[in-house]
């Protein structure tokens, strides 16, 4: 077979390494704590699921649905930012349903970005932020992100050596693996950076309920002029519990949402009509069940710090997301994410992501995913003392 040339573009999944090793163990018989993929093991709540089980027996709703998402979704989730953040948005301009954020930011990406067009995100970040660029056969350029860099200085760095000028920049606060959290006076400075140099904006607020400690972080679309320059994604994944549904939405800029409307009419369908009904009643309904979910992952975000803590392995609690990010212990460091990540699998019992699964820049970490009960990872815990 020829090559294709779009897939010689993109890496070996870095990550089918650690899950070969694990599921070898796992063969074996081992009990292996998997806190490796940020897959959520809380259930969808109840009310939620009644919804789609009742609109899943109305024969009507089985067919195609609208790839742009059924109007009254679309009201609910204009109404959501109204409530949450006072961003006034229009429903049929500024609003899009999609099938995830991933599945959404990688095709508006693909709608937007053309061979040669410069766009930049940040290493190490969320692997699809980088590589939808390399799909849609962009260039990419990786701005370093971590406590000891300056990101806006990077920023400058990367403009002075970039030509052409590029054309977009992709972010995502709370921000996966690293779990940096942002404040107001960050985005404001996005906006103006952005707008100074001509650069469209995609903030993925994946995370945007996943906070602790009374962090509130604040909406892109908040800022005075971000809807000129960008959009916003938001998943019900985390914050509802809905992983296997694949829902979420964008919203903002009228012209990059149309793009992605566009684009989505060709491709898609929509999602299944009543799941977009039942995630209505999600974003309409009351927040009480989000506060229970984000109230478990802080338990087990303690669990899990104060663990490390007590063997040695000093690591910052997170105030955001379904992670921890922890440097490696430094009797290890010479070892790369990679082979510290099969060590403790090997060792500990314990899969964990290899930083550089999120670029090289993270190569020194690895990610813990808050995914096991309390018990199970305090039985991760001894399995890493062990090995410290």
């Amino acid at each position: 077979m020829q090559e294709f040339r779009r897939m010689s573009r993109l890496p070996p999944y870095v990550f089918a390494t650690v899950n070969k090793i694990k599921m070898e163990a796992r063969h074996r018989g081992e009990d292996i704590v998997d806190l490796g993929m940020g897959n959520p093991d809380i259930p969808t709540p109840k009310h939620i699921v009644d919804k789609l089980v009742e609109a899943a027996e109305k024969g009507h709703n089985h067919r195609y649905s609208a790839s742009m998402g059924i109007t009254k979704l679309r009201h609910a989730i204009c109404d959501w930012y109204k409530r949450r953040y006072d961003v006034d948005l229009d429903p049929d301009e500024e609003a899009i349903v999609t099938i995830g954020a991933k599945e959404g930011l990688s095709h508006l990406v693909l709608a937007t970005i053309s061979p040669g067009d410069v766009v930049f995100a940040p290493n190490p970040t969320y692997p699809i932020h980088p590589y939808s660029v390399i799909i849609a056969g962009g260039d990419l350029r990786s701005i370093p992100i971590g406590p000891d860099r300056d990101f806006f200085e990077d920023l400058l760095v990367a403009m002075k050596q970039t030509w052409p000028a590029p054309k977009m920049l992709i972010i995502s606060y709370p921000h996966n693996p690293t779990t940096a959290v942002v404040d107001r006076a960050f985005f404001e400075k996005i906006v103006e950076f952005c707008r100074e140099h001509d650069m469209v904006v995609i903030h993925d607020f994946a995370y945007a309920d996943l906070v602790f400690d009374g962090y509130e972080p604040p909406s892109f679309l908040q800022i005075p002029g971000a809807k000129e320059i960008g959009v916003e994604f938001f998943s019900l994944s985390k914050s509802y519990s809905m992983p296997g549904w694949r829902v979420g939405f964008c919203v903002g800029n009228p012209v990059l949402v149309g793009a992605l409307r566009r684009i989505k009419s060709y491709l898609d369908y929509g999602v299944f009509q009543p799941i977009q009904i039942a995630a209505i009643i999600a974003l309409n309904g009351p927040y009480d069940c989000v506060r229970e979910i984000v109230e478990i992952y802080r338990e087990r975000r303690d669990v899990l710090v104060d663990g490390l803590d007590r063997i040695g392995w000093h690591i910052e609690k997170p105030k955001g997301t379904m992670f921890v990010w922890g440097k490696i212990p430094d009797q290890y460091l010479h070892m790369g994410s990679v082979e510290f990540s099969k060590m403790l699998i090997e060792r500990a019992k314990v899969a964990v992501s290899p930083g550089i699964g999120f670029g090289e820049y993270g190569d020194d970490h690895v990610r813990f995913a808050l995914v096991e009960n309390p018990h199970r990872t305090r039985q991760a815990i001894k399995g890493i003392k062990a090995i410290l």
